[in-house]
This record gives structure tokens, sequence and C-alpha cells, in this order.
């Protein structure tokens, strides 16, 4: 089955206990992994978590299969998730389709797999698509409105009942990732005592209380100097990582939003385009025209399709090496700043 960001749920639902295996692809790989923990939750027993790279996927093609089939340590249900860049599960999935077609993956634990730099246009996912058994959903880069929308269902689900415009100032903080607006979500509702059993209103005020420190110390003049080329400015804003603890990977998200901002706008943009006219068209928050309009002229075609998985591989490697995340994340900030720099396309 195919489906969208809009209605994979239903899908899930449409396909009940038949659905094996999940994947999630597509340029927003932060509402893919919402959408992976969303169906996860939904299961009558999630059980334990098995998490798999794509690397050892990729390098033992049989271990999706044997860990799917495998008993958990202490006997209770499980399930696996897979994170991956592009086809790395291909000859695993096929391996396990294999498996599934000769009537050997009966009670086989669900699977997983949010695959970044992937589309339903993939080798992987053209092995699913047809399959009763599996669901494969494409999440494109969200927008302005819909990750507002989603922001009103989380504080819905937190007991929160919010005030005017404190929704999109929310999605906006995030920078469109619904990872990180989900967490602002909670804190605010940490914050006004709220739940679904005793509901709250929040205000923008409360949003300023809470959200200050994300709005003042946020990630965006550290991603647009290390886009942008600015290799005098980067070095302040690494000190700023370290000075206000600045999280490497909400840092690394931030990027990969950017990234996957830049390709969708840059496969619009005409030669000859008005580039001021063209970001308002394609609804770009009017405070960052000038540094996405740069960062479109510097970040485009090729350049842009080698960032993107770097990024992705950048992600894996802060959630690898947590206690030396943020030498890690420097290091790549100034090597893609000197990239930036080189000059425009």
């Amino acid at each position: 089955m195919k489906a969208s960001q809009r209605d994979y749920l239903q899908a899930a639902q449409k396909a009940g206990e038949r659905l094996r295996i999940c994947f999630f692809c597509g340029a927003d790989e932060a509402g893919a992994s919402a959408a992976a923990r969303k169906l996860i939750a939904r299961l009558d027993d999630p059980g334990e978590r098995l998490d798999l790279s794509g690397q050892e996927l990729r390098s033992d093609p049989v271990r999706l299969v044997d860990e799917a089939r495998s008993t958990s340590l202490f006997g209770d249900t499980r399930h696996i998730f897979a994170r991956v860049s592009g086809d790395e599960a291909h000859d695993a999935i096929q391996t396990y389709c294999e498996i599934a077609d000769r009537g050997e993956a009966d009670g086989a634990w669900p699977v997983f797999i949010v695959a970044t730099s992937a589309t339903d246009k993939s080798r992987t996912a053209k092995l699913l698509i047809k399959r009763g058994d599996a669901l494969v959903a494409v999440f494109y880069p969200p927008d302005l409105r819909s990750v507002t929308a989603d922001v009103r269902a989380m504080a819905d689900a937190a007991g929160m009942r919010l005030n005017g415009n404190v929704a999109e100032r929310i999605a906006h903080a995030a920078g469109l990732d619904v990872r990180l607006a989900q967490s602002e979500v909670d804190k605010l509702a940490l914050y006004l005592d709220a739940s679904p059993q005793s509901p709250k209103q929040a205000s923008a005020a409360d949003f300023e209380t809470i959200g200050a420190s994300t709005e003042e110390d946020g990630f965006m003049p550290l991603v647009n100097a290390a886009l942008s080329g600015e290799v005098r400015k980067l070095p302040g804003e690494l000190r700023r990582l370290r000075e206000v603890s600045l999280n490497p990977v909400g840092v690394a998200l931030a990027l990969e939003r950017r990234a996957a901002q830049l390709a969708r706008l840059s496969a619009s943009l005409r030669p000859g385009d008005d580039m001021q006219q063209f970001l308002k068209s394609q609804g770009v928050f009017f405070k960052e025209h000038r540094e996405v309009g740069d960062q479109l002229q510097r970040w485009s075609g090729g350049k842009l399709e080698r960032l993107v998985p770097r990024l992705s591989n950048l992600h894996r490697s802060l959630l690898a090496n947590s206690q030396a995340a943020e030498l890690i994340l420097s290091q790549e900030l100034a090597q893609i700043a000197r990239y930036a720099a080189a000059g425009r396309q």
C-alpha cells in the first residue's frame, strides 16, 4: 500500500493485523519519524524496541528476518525500528519479503523503517508498494499551516487550549519540525500543569515564558551562518552553542529542515524569477527571505544533492556519539561553511 502524510493512519487501520512492515520516506524526515512513533504507539502491545541501523541491515541482510522472528529477551512482545539512508535496507527487506511469501513470517514482529534520502520511487519502496502486508508512506516538507494544525492536535492531546496564534508561534519557533514542536507543547503543558483530565488555557505570555530561551538562543543563527558561508561569524555562533548548551541534535534537525526547504524551493525556482516575489509566493516567512534567498544561490543542483545525505549522516553520527556530539557538529559546520563560502552557483 502507498499513502501520504495525510492518510497513512487510515491506511494502517485498514490493513489491520495484516500489516507487517512500514516504510516511511520522503523529504520530511521529522514527519516520517513522528509517524513511525505514532503507529508504534497504536500497537496493542509494542513491547521491547529493537533498533537497527542502515549499515547493519546492508552488511547483514538476513538479520532483519532473524530479529523479526526471534524471541524478546524477556519473552515479551517486541517491535523493530530501523533508521536508514536511501536504499540501505533494500536487500534486507527483499529477504524479508521472500520469507513472508513462503509463509514463514507468520507471527513475526512488526517492522518500522524511516528512510532518509529515499522516495516512493526508490527500489525499496517499489518492493513494498503492491504488498498487502506493507505500507509505504511519503512525507513532504510541511508548511506553516500544516504544522500549526499538528501543534493544535498535540495541545488537545495534552489538555491545552491555545489562544490566538500561539500554535503558529510554536510551529515557527520549532522550525516546522514536529518533534521540536512536540517538545515545546510538552514543556508548556508541564508549566501549566495541564492534562486531559484537567485542561488549561495557554496564552502567548505562557509560551513566551517557557519559549524565551528557544527564541533567543535558537538554532537558526547557527544554521544560517553555516549554510550562508559566513566563516567569520561561525566561531561566535559555535561559542554560543557551548555557552547556552544548544542541543547538537536539535541543530542538526534544523539544518536538515532548511536543506529540505532549499531542495523544494530549488526545484520550483526558474531562471529570471524575482527572488523576493518567488519566496513570498512559496510561503517563506518574510523575516527569512534574505537568508533563504542567499542560500538558494549558494546551494542548488549537485551541491544540494550532496548536502542532504551528508546531513542525514551527521544526524546519525550525533545520535551514536552523544559524548562527542558537540565536537562532531562543530567540525561539520565549519566544513559546510567553507564549502558555502567557496562561491555561488
